[in-house]
């Protein structure tokens, strides 16, 4: 593993956080640790009426975000190495989003609260894609939760993480571009990639496939909208 000690995979919906964690936790022996897997009873309802169910919805995945961040402060879970497929702080993005001025006030004052408690990763990978993949991709995995998300939400969701990590400056940064990397089936871009987690050690850094030339100027000018 690299010097890092707890690595946190992050990107919008259907960016591939999960298949890298598990695929860099594999590759590294590190614990793999995962969004909580308890079921968001608000989730089908806000993606049919986000303005109606945003507040609820992102309350209920903050506290499980916070409980399960809280654990990994506790006992010897860094000595083994730590891979999470989420960044405690995406919580916000999607709260920015989603809930009305007042909602997000009040949201605000318990997440700083909350986050003040929690470890901070040693390394955070970005997967940036474009909406209209990201969209590809959650059609093919077809997940019931899922099948409401409309393109226009997932345009907003992509321009937010990029504005969000285009100022990141809390922790060593990897942008990804991952419209057209294949991590998973593709060996040479899965080494590709986790070697160069493993070189980064500080600042910000961008892997960019030869097959995606565009992607880190896409990067630059999405983040300075």
């Amino acid at each position: 593993m690299s010097d890092a000690r707890y690595i946190a995979i992050e990107g919008a919906i259907g960016a591939g956080k999960s298949t890298l964690a598990r695929l860099l936790a594999e590759r590294t022996g590190a614990r793999l640790v995962v969004e909580p897997d308890q079921e968001n009873p608000f989730l089908e309802r806000f993606y049919a009426d986000p303005a109606a169910h945003a507040f609820q919805t992102q309350l209920f995945y903050l506290l499980s975000r916070y409980q399960q961040q809280a654990a990994l402060s506790q006992g010897d879970l860094f000595e083994r190495g730590i891979v999470a497929d989420y960044l405690f702080a995406k919580d916000r993005i999607f709260a920015a989003l989603t809930l009305d001025e007042q909602e997000f006030r009040l949201y605000d004052r318990v997440y700083s609260l909350l986050d003040a408690q929690l470890p901070r990763p040693d390394l955070v990978v970005f997967l940036q894609a474009r909406a209209e993949v990201l969209l590809e991709r959650i059609r093919k995995r077809a997940r019931k939760a899922e099948a409401r998300i409309k393109p226009d939400y997932l345009e907003e969701l992509a321009q937010a993480y990029n504005q969000f990590f285009f100022h990141w400056a809390e922790t060593p940064l990897l942008v990804v571009a991952a419209n057209e990397i294949d991590f998973e089936g593709n060996a040479a871009d899965r080494e590709a990639l986790l070697k160069e987690i493993e070189r980064t050690k500080s600042g910000v850094h961008h892997f960019i496939p030869l097959s995606a030339p565009q992607a880190k100027l896409d990067f630059e000018k999405k983040g300075r909208r």
